[in-house]
């Protein structure tokens, strides 16, 4: 069997600045003097020019984004999700999502897994923050594959955008040949009693999670929701009506997040049993990022628990 090939979205998204770079002079990258540790440093050895440090001021650095996309750049913006989501939220709600603005927000080690940096920086809140904002689209990828693809895409798109990465290296669960599509839930595998929806890397666990419930004879559904806004209703909605039992799985608060997405969209389209698997209203605490993951609950052995209490309350 071949071995399962681990990469930390956050270096895709390094490598995608530079491939943009290489075929659009109009691209800029700022970052919040943390360039090593986003990886935005490959596209400032790449283009020195179009790199621009705004030192440990987030707000400020949306500001300068702000001003740049309205001169016609393709800005992307980098810090920590902790700060740029959390520190930098007024400016990017007021000088970025209200007027509509074409700045890309590149938001790294999100989430649990940030590890040995603890609960300061361990951001769980990022995406009920970005959710809130009128316009914006929020994007989560599950792998090295999915994060290259999005970063492209935004390129593409006009508009704000904020997308999340993580520190840690996560298995590889999308071939190489992967179409990235705004807004479209991926089904990765089909199933008639339950549905896992997952986000980032929580679909490599949930495809573990349905390994573990065919053993016992449950067969569940994985699907894929790389962009949490705008939500594939139509898929989830779909998977509601067919499985009649929904879980949804990510590294955020449960509060706000994918789980408060999917929830939403079934009560009003289809009411289903819906459980929730991700940080419950806690902060984090230090360690390593694996353990971290075992300790709040974000493993395939919790989903399963979960799924078996979903289709429990069918």
């Amino acid at each position: 069997m071949a071995d399962v090939i681990k990469v930390a979205t956050r270096e895709a998204y390094g490598k995608a600045l530079v491939e943009l770079g290489e075929n659009n002079d109009k691209v800029i990258v700022l970052d919040a003097d943390l360039a090593a540790a986003t990886k935005t440093g490959m596209f400032k050895k790449a283009f020195p020019d179009r790199f621009f440090d705004a030192g440990i001021a987030e707000a400020n650095m949306i500001g300068v984004a702000a001003g740049l996309a309205t001169t016609g750049y393709t800005v992307f913006a980098s810090s920590f999700a902790m700060f740029a989501a959390g520190r930098a939220f007024e400016q990017i709600r007021n000088t970025i999502g209200y007027p509509h603005l074409n700045v890309k927000i590149g938001a790294t080690h999100a989430g649990i897994s940030v590890g040995e940096d603890g609960a300061s920086h361990q951001c769980c809140e990022d995406i009920a923050l970005m959710r809130t904002i009128p316009g914006m689209v929020v994007i989560n990828p599950a792998d090295d594959v999915e994060a290259r693809a999005a970063v492209l895409a935004m390129a593409d798109y006009e508009g704000p955008a904020y997308l999340r990465f993580g520190r840690l290296a996560v298995p590889r669960v999308n071939s190489l040949d992967y179409k990235f599509e705004l807004g479209k839930g991926v089904q990765l595998c089909e199933g008639k009693d339950v549905t896992i929806v997952a986000t980032g890397l929580m679909v490599g666990e949930a495809l573990a999670a349905k390994e573990i419930l065919g053993n016992e004879g449950i067969d569940a559904r994985v699907i894929n929701i790389h962009t949490i806004k705008p939500l594939d209703k139509d898929i989830i909605l779909a998977a509601a009506k067919e499985t009649g039992a929904i879980v949804t799985a990510e590294e955020h608060n449960i509060i706000g997040g994918l789980g408060s997405a999917v929830a939403e969209a079934v009560c009003e389209g289809c009411p289903v049993p819906v459980m929730r698997v991700g940080v419950e209203d806690t902060f984090g605490s230090s360690g390593p990022a694996v353990q971290m993951l075992k300790i709040y609950g974000l493993t395939a052995e919790h989903i399963v628990e979960k799924a078996k209490a979903a289709i429990a309350a069918k």
